[in-house]
Order: structure tokens, then C-alpha cells, then sequence
């Protein structure tokens, strides 16, 4: 029984490290990209010049480094729960990256797209309402290791 607490417990919070990092991440990303300006492919020198600007920004590597944590703690997620059970989780980002586009870049986000956060939200509390891990679970009742 604790086992199971504790794979829970560390199952949210790997979740909600995916959640807040791809988060903020995205966000940031987004606004290290617009302060960059539009990127031009037009040339090799507009590339070149493009990509130097991008790698020099300290707002880009900070959303570089939210984006790692956010992928390791998805890798984790998943090496301990159910596919099913995490990929739902992380549709909270997508609820999540308005809100902080509202906020913090000044974006006009219409009600419509509320609404669909909302449905979004409800979405991962019906998810959560399930256990993490199901495949150790029906194996253990069957009497097959892989716990």
C-alpha cells in the first residue's frame, strides 16, 4: 500500500513539473522569439544571422531549459504511469500556456478558447479519477511479476 502512495505522490509531481515547465517554457520560448523579430530563411546570410541572434538570447535558453526539465520529467512520468494517464496530464499546458500568454505577453485570448480550457480542465479531472498504472496492477492479479 505505501508503494502505491509513494509511485502516486511521485507520479503528481513529475506531472506537475511537465505541467509548469512546458508551461513556462512555451512561454518564455515565445517571448525570447518575438523580441528576436521574424526570423528570415530568404538567404543563407539571413539564416546564418537568424541563428546567431537565437542562440545569443538569454530569454531563448532559459525556454530551452524549462523545455529539458519539462521532457525529463515527461520521460520519468511515463516510465511509472500509464501512457493514458499521462498524456491527458499534459494537455494541461494546453490550458495553461493562454493563461500565461494572457498575463504575462499582453495576448487577447477569446472566450471561446476559455471554454475550451475549461473542457480541457474537467477532461484531466475525469483522467484523474482512474489510477496511474494499470498494467502492474492486472499482472499482479494474475500472478505475473513485472511490479
Amino acid at each position: 500500500m505505501r508503494s502505491d502512495r509513494s509511485l502516486r505522490r511521485k507520479t503528481y509531481v513529475l506531472l506537475a513539473a511537465m505541467v509548469v515547465f512546458g508551461s513556462v517554457g512555451n512561454t518564455v520560448l515565445d517571448k525570447g522569439m518575438k523580441a528576436l523579430g521574424a526570423v528570415s530563411l530568404s538567404s543563407l546570410a539571413a539564416v546564418r544571422s537568424g541563428f546567431i541572434a537565437t542562440i545569443s538570447s538569454a530569454t531563448v535558453w532559459l525556454g530551452i531549459a524549462c523545455m529539458i526539465v519539462f521532457f525529463v520529467s515527461h520521460m520519468l512520468a511515463l516510465s511509472g504511469a500509464d501512457y493514458s494517464f499521462v498524456m491527458p496530464f499534459s494537455a494541461l499546458t494546453y490550458a495553461l500556456v493562454p493563461l500565461l500568454g494572457f498575463l504575462f505577453l499582453g495576448e487577447h485570448v477569446p472566450a471561446l478558447r476559455w471554454v475550451g480550457i475549461v473542457l480541457i480542465f474537467f477532461g484531466v479531472v475525469l483522467v484523474n479519477r482512474t489510477p496511474p498504472r494499470t498494467v502492474g496492477a492486472t499482472q499482479s492479479k494474475r500472478g505475473g511479476a513485472g511490479n
